[in-house]
C-alpha cells in the first residue's frame, strides 16, 4: 500500500534576528491552507549553512545528515557505565549525562569521540589484542531538540579501560564530575536519582535497566 502524501508547509524565508555562539532565526512558512506562519528557531550555523541544512532535510529523499555532536556511551570491561554530572548553565543546575561534545571542523565523529572522552573523563578507549577499539554508532544521527533547532547528535557506544588513564582536561568554564554505575545497579540508580538528567541519558539507562539479564553480571 502506497504511503499517503501529507500536505507540507513550504519554507519561504529565513531571517536571522540575533547573532552569537547560538544564533536566533525567524522562519516564515506558507501553510497548506495558504496562510503564512512565523516560527522562532536557533542554530549554531550561520544563515547560509542553516538554510542549506533546512533545504536538505526537506529534500526527497532527505540528504544524509552530518552530525553536529557526539554522545558517548562508555562501558568498562568490568561492566560499569561511565557518566558525568555537569553544571549546565541554561538550567542553573548539575545534570546527569553521558560524555558529549561538538564535532570540530574537519574532525570525524570517531576522532571527536576519542577527544571528548579524554577531555571530559580521562578515560581511554579499550583496545583488543589487535589494537582495535570497539566504537559502535547508532544507525543515524538524531535531532537533539526538533522543536527549537536542527542540531543532530550521533550516539556512539564504546568500550573504555576500567580506570581513567589520561588527565581530564575540560574547558575552564566546564564543571564536570565523573562517576560510574555498574550495569546491575542501573535500575536502582534510576529509581533514586533526583538530579536533573538529559533525555538521551535517561533513555539509554532505561534500556540497560530493562535488559539487566542481558547486559549485567558479565564482563566484556
Amino acid at each position: 500500500m502506497a504511503e499517503r502524501s501529507l500536505p507540507t508547509p513550504e519554507l519561504i524565508d529565513v531571517e536571522q534576528v540575533a547573532d552569537g555562539w547560538i544564533k536566533k532565526y525567524v522562519l516564515t512558512y506558507r501553510l497548506p491552507d495558504g496562510r503564512d506562519y512565523r516560527y522562532e528557531s536557533v542554530s549554531r550555523k550561520g544563515r547560509d549553512a542553516y538554510v542549506e541544512e533546512l533545504r536538505g532535510l526537506s529534500a526527497n529523499p532527505p540528504h544524509a545528515q552530518t552530525p553536529d555532536a557526539v554522545c558517548i556511551v562508555p562501558r568498562t570491561p568490568d561492566n560499569r557505565l561511565v557518566l558525568i554530572k555537569e553544571f549546565r548553565y541554561p538550567v542553573n543546575s548539575w545534570c546527569i549525562a553521558f560524555p558529549a561534545g561538538l564535532i570540530d571542523p574537519g574532525e570525524t565523529y570517531e576522532q571527536a569521540v576519542e577527544r571528548e572522552l579524554r577531555e571530559e573523563t580521562g578515560y581511554g578507549l579499550h583496545r583488543d589484542a589487535e589494537g582495535k577499539a570497539h566504537v559502535r554508532p547508532l544507525s543515524q544521527p538524531s535531532l537533539s531538540s526538533a522543536g527549537m533547532s536542527e542540531e543532530s547528535i550521533q550516539v556512539v557506544y564504546v568500550h573504555v579501560e576500567n580506570e581513567p588513564t589520561l588527565g581530564a582536561a575540560p574547558e575552564s568554564t566546564e564543571y564536570i564530575q565523573v562517576f560510574t554505575v555498574p550495569v546491575d545497579d542501573v535500575p536502582e540508580f534510576l529509581t533514586h536519582n533526583a538530579t536533573p538528567i538529559s533525555t538521551r541519558a535517561q533513555l539509554i539507562l532505561e534500556t540497560f535497566a530493562r535488559n539487566v539479564e542481558r547486559y549485567g553480571r558479565k564482563t566484556q
